[in-house]
């Protein structure tokens, strides 16, 4: 079976939240949720990427207006809360282990166990002097995402907004530049899922290292402010960088509507348009399980294994096929992590 590596999940919210999925380690009958330890396995998952997400105390009446920045001390005490939760699935089984460089990525690669990186949705958790980054890279962070969908002390995200460009408001602050920085030198992935259009090109010209889009669609077919313009992908493609492709509805489908009714074809015509521009080998998936309505024909993390079967029924070569499921994954995270 052709392991996989997966981009994005917010499993750990809902494992430390009253969100349906929580029971990761649980061999539940009809589990909750689109992600747990169990059919991980069965769907042959080595690896994802684990984010710690801060949600706002209080939900936008209308998603297409920024949600407000969170409280940095807050952020900071959630997600040291949701690495714990990580950690503490490690400590209970030889299934799943946290991965802290290449070498455990190989190894679940390989089977050993499936294997979480520790990541954050937004650098909220930051302080803004980046005093405490060592101390999240010490406690795992190995993948950062500069935002969600709402501003704080570095970058400027994108409102969930339809029919709309992601070029919105200024780039990176001073502060976001530093972060930057320190990412790239201590080996942690800049992700740039839900930045602005500013802040994705002020990394583009400020990273050495190959630029990361965790989970995103095409905008060319689907135009939504959180999706990446061809341009983007060319950009993408010139770093030697990657794309995973999000598995919401939302970012798939042509009209914007939410809700698990698009067929898998919908997801394909992003992963296909995604291999036309930029090439294969900067094609990924980043599903955002746990974190969006995935279409039905999916339905959970064992769909992966439907996703490969349409790629191939596109014409995609066995060799196509495994460097999206895991191969683009792991060059780029050695590449960072190295």
């Amino acid at each position: 079976m052709t392991p996989i590596i997966d981009g994005h999940n917010d499993t750990l919210l809902a494992a430390t939240s009253d969100r349906p999925g929580g029971a990761f380690l649980a061999d539940a009958e009809q589990p909750d949720g689109d992600l747990d330890l169990r059919r991980a396995e069965e769907a042959g998952l080595a690896a994802g990427i684990f984010a710690a997400f801060v949600p706002n105390e209080s939900q936008p009446e209308n998603w297409s207006d920024l949600p407000p920045a969170v409280e940095q001390e807050r952020a900071a005490r959630i997600v040291d809360e949701q690495f714990r939760t990580l950690h503490e699935w490690a400590d209970a089984t030889d299934r799943f282990r946290v991965i802290g460089d290449i070498d455990d990525l190989d190894a679940c690669l390989d089977g050993d166990a499936v294997g979480g990186v520790p990541h954050i949705e937004g650098a909220s958790a930051v302080e803004p002097d980046l005093v405490n980054l060592e101390s999240l890279y010490e406690t795992g962070l190995r993948s950062l995402g500069l935002v969600w969908s709402r501003p704080n002390a570095f970058a400027h995200g994108v409102p969930f907004e339809h029919d709309a460009t992601p070029d919105i408001g200024p780039g990176l602050t001073e502060a976001g530049f530093s972060l930057v920085a320190a990412c790239e030198e201590r080996g942690i992935v800049v992700d740039l899922a839900h930045l602005n259009a500013a802040g994705f090109w002020d990394v583009a010209g400020t990273v050495d290292a190959p630029l990361v889009v965790s989970h995103a669609g095409a905008h060319a077919i689907a135009p939504a402010s959180r999706n990446l313009t061809d341009e983007q992908l060319d950009a993408v493609a010139a770093s030697g960088g990657l794309v995973g492709c999000t598995f919401g509805t939302a970012h798939l489908r042509p009209d914007g509507q939410r809700g698990k009714d698009a067929p898998l074809s919908t997801l394909l015509d992003h992963v296909e348009h995604f291999a036309d521009r930029m090439g294969v080998e900067h094609v990924a998936l980043g599903s955002d399980f746990d974190g969006a309505f995935v279409p039905e024909d999916v339905g959970d993390v064992t769909g992966l294994r439907d996703v490969l079967d349409g790629l191939e029924a596109r014409g995609f070569t066995r060799d196509d096929r495994e460097a999206i499921a895991y191969g683009n994954w792991r060059r780029v995270l050695e590449e960072w992590w190295d």
